[in-house]
């Protein structure tokens, strides 16, 4: 049977003695490196070919550097990083000026400024909001890490700038522990038919019951984005290390082909990597 490579859309990594992680002192189970070398194992054992790096919210001062340390570990022979999803602060007014840098460079492939622990009023100042305007013209995305509650804010963006490609990270991050299906269902729903929003089915192991969750757990989550989205707006990540709060790598990349096992290999091809290369223009 043939099995398409993975490309892993959301990868993070942590090194302390390099870069700054605010928020890591109230992560503790985070709170230690997570280097490109632990990955690259895991990552060939599963089946993973190719990864974009996920900003991993450094110090403000230290975004740019980021993605040259980023660059450093792509540079590395046989390194699995395409590229990277660099941090950006769009309620800034220098951003112009920012984003004119990172187009210049070819490894930036996109930008995410984290919402879910923000304000919810962060992304309605007219400054973010001609920020966002910004990147239409640059092909460049925008991923968006919001609450379920916070969906209707990310739809608003969308709308704003229909020339942007938005990506909903973490299957919009459902409360799997708790419940929270039917008002998350709904939310999906609707933000799926904006069509400038891609849906990315990553690490969701890490909102389940640590202890008990099983592939039935995550079925009614996973399977409602690939019927809403269809696999044509779809792209797997797998929010390493963050995943290892409910299983780890191995874990998630098994219970990924588990959720898919009804479906044709074309359909997995283009969730696995088709979808990934066409979006962010890599080989």
């Amino acid at each position: 049977m043939s099995v398409a490579p993975l490309i892993d859309t959301h990868l993070h990594i942590i090194d302390q003695s390099a870069l700054s992680y605010p928020w890591l002192s109230g992560a503790e189970a985070l709170n230690r490196d997570f280097g490109y070398e632990e990955y690259a194992v895991q990552a060939r054992r599963a089946g993973i070919a190719r990864a974009l790096h996920m900003e991993v919210d450094v110090a403000a001062g230290e975004i740019e550097a980021e993605t040259t340390y980023v660059a450093g570990l792509a540079n590395r022979e046989d390194s699995f990083i395409a590229g990277a999803i660099s941090s950006c602060r769009p309620e800034d007014e220098n951003f112009a000026a920012f984003l004119e840098r990172q187009v210049a460079n070819p490894f930036v492939k996109g930008f995410r400024r984290v919402l879910h622990v923000m304000p919810d009023e962060l992304s309605e100042s007219a400054t973010f909001r001609s920020n966002i305007r910004r990147l239409g013209k640059t092909g460049l995305t925008f991923d968006l890490c919001v609450l379920p509650r916070q969906i209707d804010k990310a739809m608003a963006l969308a709308e704003l700038a229909p020339d942007v490609t938005f990506i909903l990270d973490h299957c919009g991050v459902p409360d799997i522990k708790g419940n929270g299906l039917e008002y998350w269902r709904g939310k999906i729903a609707d933000i799926a038919q904006r069509p400038n929003v891609i849906a990315k089915i990553s690490g969701v192991v890490a909102y389940a019951d640590a202890e008990t969750w099983r592939t039935e757990t995550l079925a009614p989550y996973m399977h409602h984005v690939i019927d809403s989205f269809g696999f044509d707006r779809l792209v797997w990540g797998s929010d390493w290390p963050v995943c290892t709060l409910g299983g780890g790598l191995a874990t998630w990349v098994a219970a990924t082909h588990a959720l898919l096992s009804g479906c044709s290999n074309d359909e997995r091809a283009r969730l696995f990597s088709e979808n990934a290369r066409r979006i962010w223009n890599f080989a």
